[in-house]
Order: structure tokens, then sequence, then C-alpha cells
């Protein structure tokens, strides 16, 4: 019975003595340092998690976080869109009646992007959209704290074309293909005459 007390007592002052240990070892802070550092695991004084949002851990150069479109560079073949394999993205494309414009890469670009959303509420953070893009205009940030108070703000816009400029568009690409299909039965009623 006086065995068991003592061994309460000693079990009690190794708790207590490790607490007042952390307690006043709290006064420093724990230094920032990479996964790669010789020490990472070694860091046993001070407080324990760092000091978030003045603090903030090293980003890995292969992280997978925020996704961003540079719009200038996609030429909207869909390919982002079509291998996601949660359908977070949605994209409407209007084809243009002439050449619109080149990528950063020289690539031409014959697509306007009516719509290019992500909702990265849905997003598994796959990387498999950065690495079908053939301008490489989708790529990962290095952004990770996104919080938001409504679902809706997740949706990301990167298309800046508006509908009026969207309905312009199509009724451009109508009219020149009702041109071409009247040119081209002339031409079929010349040939048969």
């Amino acid at each position: 019975m006086v065995g068991k007390i003592f061994a309460g007592f000693r079990t009690s002052w190794k708790g207590l003595s490790l607490t007042l240990r952390h307690l006043f070892a709290a006064g420093e802070s724990r230094k920032v340092v990479g996964i790669k550092s010789a020490n990472y695991f070694d860091q046993k004084n001070g407080i324990a998690t760092i000091q978030y949002p003045h603090q903030k851990l090293p980003v890995p150069e292969v992280g997978r976080y925020q996704l961003d479109v540079e719009m200038d560079d996609c030429i909207v073949c869909d390919l982002c869109a079509k291998i996601c394999p949660v359908d977070c993205i949605e994209i409407e494309s209007i084809k243009a009646t002439e050449a619109i414009g080149q990528t950063s890469d020289g690539t031409t670009k014959r697509l306007y992007a009516a719509k290019f959303d992500i909702d990265m509420a849905k997003c598994m953070y796959c990387g498999l959209c950065t690495v079908v893009c053939p301008t490489e205009c989708i790529v990962m940030t290095d952004q990770y704290d996104k919080t938001v108070t409504n679902m809706n703000d997740l949706i990301y816009q990167f298309s800046d074309m508006t509908a009026e400029e969207a309905h312009e568009k199509r009724e451009a690409l109508e009219k020149q293909q009702a041109e071409r299909q009247a040119a081209k039965a002339a031409a079929l009623k010349k040939g048969q005459a």
C-alpha cells in the first residue's frame, strides 16, 4: 500500500516536472527551418507550434496548392477539364473568326475563353491539369492559406469575357459560318450548271 502511494507521487512528480520544464521553456520561439535541415527533428526547446501567421513553414518546391491560370497563354484546348478526376474545371470556348494572337511560346490562339472556372472546393490537388497543359498556363502556386466564409468564393473565375462580348463573338462566328455555307452552295450550284 505504501509502495503504491510512493509510486503515485513519483509518477505525478515526473509529469509535473516535465510540464514545468515546458512551461518555462515556452518563452523561446521555435525557429522555422526546412525539412531538409539536419536538425529539423532535434528542436525540443521552445513553443511546439509556430506562431502563424507571423511565422510560416517553408513551402516545398513540389507542393500542390492553389491553382492559377495565365489566360494570355491559354489556348482553351480543354485538356485540363477533360483530365480532371473530380470535374472541378469548367471551360466554355468560342471559336474565333480568325487567329486572335499567340501565347508566350508561339502557339497560335484560335479560341476565346467565354468561361474558365475552377472550383477549388472540389479540387483534390492532384496536379493532373498542370501536367497535360500544352502551354503550361495552368500552374499550382505556393498559396495554401485561402480562407473564405462563402463556398462560392472558392470558385475562381479566370476568364474576363463578359456575357455581351461572348454573345458578340458567337454572332460573328455564326455570320462567318453562314457566309461560308452560302459561298459553298453557290460554288456547288455553279459547278452543276
